[in-house]
């Protein structure tokens, strides 16, 4: 089976679509997915770049096993962020990932720059793109532009997207997958590009493969988990073990978390998805906004950081977003933040915890951008307190809103957090499911260790553009037997390799936009304790923090402000990719030992 090679260019200004050969080199150093959409993303961009401007690169990116693996085939949205100002890649998942691929045929994404001049859908299929005129489905939400395209499958913004609220997301399926997080959809809308349409059918083969695959998905503890409960199970065992975020991260447990539960879930589904043979997918439910899949982090921000108790306004909540096309979780802690703002008196509006119909007005008003509060929650919990001040209310990391765990009872997820590469995300490493359960034995080094390889092996996944919850399944060989299958010729060693390349190439991205250790901290309302004092040891010791963000630096070879050192660059063929605007140390400085810190 040939693999992918082409990258498929889509100029909106001109307006031009073209065929471009991918170097061979970028195959094997990067393989797919994220890794060649972030070398893409670093020649192509200037530092400095607008996000919201017609000079910044969109692409829609898939890996080389998108649509054969098990699990929920997904792509990558990949810019730089608006949000956050850093590189982002974001993942959506549905039926559009696989029909894209089949697309596309022998090209592994789509390359956008420049700026239509009226609204435009850009339709996909035999391996060609065409661009339609959009006026018509301009204004719609996610469900009714998805309505419009009976046959084909979608990637589209809605309302938030257009009104360039920084926390846009790209939405398919109606809005029940979204590419979520850090605003690609805003990026998209300020292109003019409401849709992406892909008209053919997913690729066919190695069905031998994912047959034997499939079994050990569905037999392996991810598989069963989701199998038992999708995400949403994450609610209590987050509640249980005192990270669940409760009213805008002031409590680390939730005295309703059980009525917005698995088991109220279950109750009120009116049955799965089905995205592949070998585990069911998300529960459907009903609400006053029609039906919704909401997934862990809906009952988390949508519930517990908002106060509210009562399982079918949280879905009602969790399906506006969907339709508006907004991020759930920055939604929830945008308000949330406005809530707590309301009542230390730095905004003249009346907010309480635990009242849905006020979150449900403000998430539209947000949407809208149609008051003066809304518009600057629009701009995230950073750009609000710009305006109103309120920094210590609602931790950020890199301007990005943290998500579902508070890790002030994991130190070792707060480094998760903090190193994250595209800011505030939980996805990139989760020592969080393991720390609280098992206590903090280990030794810094050790700790730092664990995260540096979780976060190197999501980078490879992400690549490949596999479901990362098949990371147990694929770290036998790190994917290399599918490899194999379509095309490539590289050693588990080598993969191993390729995820911390595509890591360290997506740090130099942002030391070169002048992100530096200081963006490496915690934000202020993790150094102190829950507010009703509810777990032991519930706040981030800063000292102790440090000292291990100087084990992560060390195991990364990375010197004391985060920046990749030429030896690395060397070691892992990147010496060539840094631009003068990319400070680059000939040497790590002097780096901590095993228990000890920097003075």
């Amino acid at each position: 089976m040939p693999r992918p090679d082409r990258i498929l260019r889509v100029d909106l200004s001109a307006p031009r679509v073209s065929s471009d050969a991918i170097p061979e080199r970028w195959l094997e150093e990067y393989v797919g997915g994220k890794g060649i959409g972030a070398r893409y993303l670093y020649e192509e961009l200037e530092a400095g770049t607008d996000p919201a401007g017609p000079e910044n690169v969109l692409l829609f990116m898939l890996g080389p096993l998108t649509g054969f693996t098990p699990g929920e085939q997904r792509y990558a949205a990949i810019t730089k962020s608006p949000l956050t100002g850093a590189f982002l890649d974001s993942y959506g998942g549905g039926t559009f990932p696989g029909r894209l691929a089949g697309s596309l045929e022998n090209h592994l994404g789509i390359l956008v720059t420049g700026e239509a001049d009226e609204p435009v859908v850009l339709s996909v299929a035999d391996g060609d793109a065409t661009l339609e005129p959009a006026a018509d489905v301009w204004g719609l939400d996610a469900a009714e532009t998805d309505a419009q395209f009976p046959d084909g499958a979608l990637a589209c913004i809605g309302p938030a997207g257009e009104q360039g609220v920084q926390y846009a997301t790209i939405a398919s399926d109606g809005g029940d997958h979204h590419a979520g997080r850090g605003g690609a959809g805003t990026v998209m809308g300020s292109k003019n590009l409401k849709a992406v349409v892909a008209h053919d059918d997913a690729p066919d083969g190695l069905d031998a493969l994912r047959n034997q695959y499939d079994d050990a998905f569905a037999e392996s503890d991810a598989g069963q988990w989701l199998a038992a409960s999708d995400t949403l199970e994450t609610v209590d065992f987050a509640n249980e073990v005192g990270v669940l975020p409760t009213r805008g991260w002031q409590e680390g447990s939730f005295e309703g978390a059980d009525a917005i539960g698995i088991e109220r879930a279950r109750e009120a589904s009116t049955g799965r998805e089905r995205p592949d043979d070998a585990v069911p997918g998300g529960f459907r439910v009903d609400s006053e906004e029609g039906e919704s899949v909401p997934r862990g982090a809906t009952p988390i921000v949508l519930g517990a950081g908002l106060g509210i108790d009562d399982f079918d306004a949280v879905a009602t909540l969790g399906a506006i977003c969907d339709h508006l096309a907004l991020d759930v979780i920055t939604a929830g802690n945008a308000v949330a933040w406005a809530v707590r703002a309301s009542e230390e008196g730095l905004i003249e509006r009346d907010l309480s915890f635990g009242d849905e119909h006020a979150a449900r007005e403000l998430i539209e008003e947000i949407a809208h951008r149609s008051t003066p509060l809304g518009d600057a929650l629009a701009e995230g919990v950073d750009g609000a307190v710009e305006r109103f001040g309120g920094d210590d209310l609602i931790p950020t990391v890199k301007g990005m809103e943290l998500s579902s765990y508070d890790p002030r009872s994991a130190e070792t997820m707060a480094l998760a957090y903090a190193t994250s590469d595209r800011g505030g995300c939980h996805r990139r490493a989760r020592p969080v499911e393991i720390e609280p359960v098992s206590g903090s034995q280990r030794s810094v080094r050790d700790r730092a260790t664990a995260v540096v390889a979780e976060q190197n092996h999501r980078a490879l996944l992400w690549s490949l553009i596999a479901d990362d919850f098949l990371e147990d399944v694929l770290r036998v060989d790190d994917g290399a037997e599918w490899l194999e299958a379509v095309g490539y010729d590289l050693e588990p060693e080598e993969l191993t390799q390729v995820g911390e390349r595509v890591w360290t190439l997506v740090r130099l991205f942002n030391v070169r936009e002048g992100f530096t250790r200081g963006d490496d901290e915690l934000p202020s309302p993790l150094t102190e304790p829950f507010a009703d004092d509810s777990s032991t040891d519930s706040a981030v010791d800063r000292p102790s923090f440090d000292a291990l963000l100087d084990h992560y630096y060390a195991q990364r070879e990375w010197d004391h402000q985060g920046r990749p050192t030429r030896d690395l660059l060397r070691r892992l063929g990147l010496a060539d990719v840094p631009d003068e605007a990319t400070p680059i140390p000939s040497a790590a400085d002097s780096q901590p030992q095993d228990g000890g810190t920097r003075q």
